[in-house]
């Protein structure tokens, strides 16, 4: 069986095809597009917009044109049915039945391998997964932040990298110290990630409120920062461990792991070293603390070292991009924050690009949108910033109602586990559909829909997908590419789509296109599962229907695992 390299570049073969005719015809080399057809039900399975570029350079009529091209690529392309000229002047090019039955029996054979491409291959992407604050639990804006760079991270694996997943823990920081404050008055209990948060806010509370706080905070801050001893290093390192245990335990349960891990604390105290060395250079000193002046930029002008020697935020982010590409030289490094830090990682950007130079250039900061929640909040319990926890355990709670009134049997260990899936799915489905940058709402009952545009939804159709092909199986209905109906079904058609939004969603660091076509993967299989008889013995294109739902199936599983969403083979 040839690999699907062989097949999944039809849309560059048209394209360098029509190039090519392009030259033959003495025709001006022009930036045209050759894509899919928008209406699932048009003839054609490509078009090109090739004449109505060429049309207003050369002075002709952009159907003529088209003609011409059309003629020229006659039997330039195996596999081509017909390339004919539509409306104003659009190539449609049609493929053969064959095509897609080739494509069938390819998803079949690569298995787990199916969508992948190499055009990352021999390429070190570095990818910060998590910049979590500890002594505080999970958010709601660490949920989204990792859902969306733990997909952005495997749609990259899928295209050949070899992926750096990293985290970078805050572990020394002045709201670290004001927790640390609070426990030292209060004795709480350092094992209580709950108990660290609720410490958090009390030290944040007291700081704002009392002048004599604050200076016993700054003291806590510069004993953690330097002389690391005594009872404040002792609380310090009881919360610290914890907070890193939580930190382990919430990934995993979202699904995602980590190759490495940067500290705050060491990054502090590099970029410290750093600044300090690129003063009159790069930085300059004002009033006793050092500064990048980014007004000449026509970015903010921003502290990097404050008067008392401490580094800051922008100190250790230039830290950190140091241990970054000393630790791995990756060809790119790559960091997604909330779009309010937009102008603040603009300035990092720029002191980086003129203090490491081609190490700056490589550190890519992306943003994604703000959440908010359809009603204003999903409780008052959960307040309106939830605790990622509380948030699962929310949604867990409506999956595993609708579930129980579903009336299927589960036990309750298989329960728990496939409502944690479905809350995970849920959740995000919602972060991921939305295009970078956009504010996204999050709905709870839209979430939870077993009926469409929600995670729960693709996770049903692949469970129903399984449930038809175990019937079929039972009925000795194996999935078989040999005797084929004359005309490709619709589903066939969108399944070949799947490398190409792979690899669209690499370029624009987009999962929402790959939700996106699932979704419509999703919708097409059940209304061929309402259409057709999939597992009827007595029909004779019944096996290759198997192998359809089957590559249905692997296509909507690889394409959930790309969104860090797992496919439940009963729900």
């Amino acid at each position: 069986m040839s690999s699907w390299v062989d097949y999944q570049s039809m849309q560059l073969a048209i394209h360098d095809a029509i190039k090519t005719t392009l030259s033959e015809l003495n025709l001006p080399d022009v930036d045209f597009v050759v894509d899919y057809p928008t209406d699932k039900n048009a003839d054609a399975d490509y078009f090109s917009n090739v004449a109505l570029v060429l049309a207003k350079k050369v002075g002709q009529a952009p159907r003529d044109i088209a003609a011409q091209i059309a003629t020229a690529l006659t039997n330039k392309i195996d596999q081509i049915a017909s390339i004919e000229v539509a409306g104003p002047g659009f190539l449609n090019v049609a493929m053969e039945r064959s095509f897609f039955t080739t494509v069938t029996a390819v998803v079949l054979a690569e298995g787990k391998a199916w969508g992948k491409n190499n055009s990352l291959v021999g390429q070190k992407i570095l990818i910060e997964k998590s910049a979590p604050n500890l002594y505080k639990p999970f958010h709601v804006g660490h949920l989204l932040n990792i859902s969306i760079t733990e997909s952005i991270s495997r749609i990259t694996k899928l295209s050949g990298a070899d992926v750096i997943d990293v985290s970078y823990p805050s572990d020394i920081s002045l709201g670290v110290s004001k927790a640390v404050w609070s426990l030292l008055q209060t004795g709480a209990d350092t094992s209580d990630i709950r108990a660290l948060g609720d410490a958090y806010v009390a030290g944040t509370k007291a700081y704002e409120e009392s002048e004599l706080v604050q200076e016993e905070i700054k003291v806590i801050n510069t004993t953690l920062n330097t002389t690391k001893n005594g009872q404040v290093w002792k609380v310090y390192q009881a919360g610290r461990k914890t907070s890193l245990e939580y930190f382990e335990t919430i990934t995993t349960r979202l699904g995602s792991t980590f190759d490495d891990h940067f500290y705050e604390s060491e990054a502090g105290v590099l970029g410290k070293t750093i600044v300090e060395a690129k003063v009159g250079e790069i930085f300059e000193e004002s009033n006793g603390a050092i500064i990048f002046a980014g007004e000449k930029y026509g970015l903010h002008t921003r502290v990097f070292v404050t008067s008392t020697g401490l580094p800051v935020y922008e100190a250790k982010d230039i830290g950190l991009i140091k241990m970054k590409f000393d630790r791995h030289n990756p060809d790119q490094s790559i960091l997604y924050t909330d779009a309010e830090q937009k102008q603040y990682f603009e300035v990092i950007k720029k002191a980086a690009e003129l203090t490491f130079g081609d190490w700056g250039e490589k550190t890519h900061y992306l943003q994604h949108g703000r959440l908010r929640f359809a009603d204003g909040k999903v409780s008052s319990r959960l307040g309106n910033v939830p605790l990622a926890e509380d948030l699962l355990e929310e949604v867990q709670a409506a999956a595993r109602a609708r579930i129980v009134e579903s009336n299927r049997v589960f036990t309750e260990a298989q329960l728990d586990a496939l409502t944690d899936k479905i809350a995970i799915a849920a959740l995000k489905y919602t972060f991921l559909k939305v295009a970078p940058g956009k504010n996204i709402t999050f709905d709870f009952n839209q979430a939870l829909s077993f009926e469409g545009d929600s995670g729960p939804y693709l996770q049903y159709t692949y469970a129903r997908i399984q449930s038809v092909l175990h019937k079929a199986a039972q009925a000795n209905v194996l999935p078989d590419t040999a005797i084929v109906p004359v005309v490709a079904y619709a589903i066939e058609k969108l399944v070949e789509r799947f490398p190409t939004v792979i690899v669209t969603s690499l370029i624009d660091r987009a999962p929402h296109h790959l939700v996106t076509y699932l979704t419509e993967l999703a919708g097409e299989f059940n209304s061929f599962y309402a259409q057709e008889k999939i597992a009827d013995a007595t029909d004779e294109f019944a096996p290759y229907k198997v192998a359809v739902a089957q590559a249905v199936g692997q296509t909507l599983k690889q394409g959930l695992w790309a969104l860090g969403i797992e496919a439940p083979e009963r729900m």
